[in-house]
């Protein structure tokens, strides 16, 4: 094996030294030739980075082909460790610098939640393309109007839920869900724990108004995963409810809410809580588990506490010929590809436009009928 790499090395060293040698390296897959770092595809820029899941998001589109270019942000705390951690990107003096650069396809946002929807508004009419952290959208109105400018521009608003594109397992899940491995699915229950951490928290963290309560907020998710395992292109909330049963220092926050799904392919159950225990090895122990008529799938997103396994990505399948375990830590995560391609080529193969608005509608919903959980004990 070490002779092989040593010949390619002496093959591609010689080659290049003629004419007939770099018309054969010219015709190489580019990946092939040592050091070589392709064109990116598209050139994107981040406005607002008031969350951390942007480095995720900023990761995921650069895998795909993305090249960061500028960021905008208020705060120079929240600028400085930005700006250490991906040094390459230039510091931009306005959001409206970034918004009037032709040369920029593709705007994403951390923001404080109920400033993500006008932003991606002005982003679309700005000609571009816009990723946005969960929630993307906070309010029934914000959602109408964001649909309006949506449909007249053309434009991609996309929303990150990144408990379904950026967990390994959650990818192969719905690989083996496609391929039949357990039959038509019937219902999905999925448990998203939280830690919360108040000590790192900002102040809009506290306030429903800002954040847009928890069915919406975390919960977004989940509406997310419900319809895409199930296949569902409509559904209704059958019951909701959300209550703050251990923070009464933060009366405008809530702490836990859970939710029931009827859609045209399947039933769903979603609970979320910020109650992760500091005696957990990670910041929540997600579960997703796909029920089907010949078979169920059991992810365990972050953590398996019932085994010695390691780190996240845990499947489990159990069909008509196989009990089976499936460590998915090597599995791709497509999703920063795909979506560099619908940019280019205009088309919704990373998660379809009215997927994304219907998931943010039934999160919406459920919020916004939730019954309030009163038998808080004392």
């Amino acid at each position: 094996m070490k002779e092989f790499f040593s010949n390619r090395r002496k093959f591609i060293r010689n080659t290049a030294t003629t004419a007939t040698g770099m018309m054969l390296l010219s015709s190489l897959p580019k990946r092939a030739i040592a050091g070589f770092t392709p064109e990116p595809k598209i050139r994107f820029s981040v406005i607002n980075i008031n969350h951390g899941h942007i480095s995720g998001m900023v990761n995921a589109v650069a895998r795909g082909g993305g090249q960061l270019v500028s960021v905008y942000a208020k705060e120079p705390d929240l600028l400085a460790a930005f700006t250490k951690q991906f040094p390459q990107v230039k510091v931009a003096a306005s959001e409206k610098e970034i918004l009037e650069d032709s040369t920029i396809q593709l705007i994403m946002s951390s923001g404080i939640p109920d400033e993500r929807a006008p932003l991606g508004i002005r982003v679309m009419q700005h000609g571009k393309d816009y990723l946005v952290d969960k929630p993307g959208i906070i309010t029934l109105e914000q959602l109408a109007e964001v649909r309006k400018v949506q449909k007249e521009t053309k434009r991609i608003y996309s929303i990150m839920y990144s408990e379904r594109f950026e967990n390994k397992a959650t990818v192969k899940a719905g690989e083996l869900v496609k391929a039949g491995a357990i039959g038509k699915v019937i219902q999905t229950v999925i448990l998203a724990p939280h830690r919360i951490s108040p000590k790192t928290r900002p102040d809009w963290f506290w306030d429903k108004k800002r954040f847009g309560g928890i069915i919406c907020d975390i919960g977004s998710h989940q509406f997310d995963q419900f319809l895409y395992f199930t296949g569902s292109t409509h559904a209704d909330v059958i019951a909701s409810q959300i209550g703050n049963v251990n923070h009464p220092d933060y009366p405008k926050f809530e702490d836990f809410g859970d939710v029931m799904l009827r859609g045209n392919n399947g039933s769903g159950y979603i609970r979320i809580d910020w109650f992760t225990p500091d005696g957990l090895n990670t910041w929540g122990d997600g579960r997703l588990t796909i029920l089907g008529t010949d078979g169920y799938i059991e992810v365990r997103k972050n953590t398996d506490i019932a085994t010695d396994h390691k780190g996240g990505n845990h499947l489990y399948i159990v069909n008509q010929k196989e009990t089976k375990y499936i460590d998915c830590n090597q599995e791709p995560l497509p999703f920063g590809a795909a979506l560099v391609d619908d940019i280019l080529n205009r088309t919704e193969t990373a998660m379809p436009q009215e997927h994304c608005f219907l998931a943010t509608e039934l999160a919406l919903k459920a919020q916004k009928n939730a019954q309030w959980i009163t038998n808080i004990p004392k």
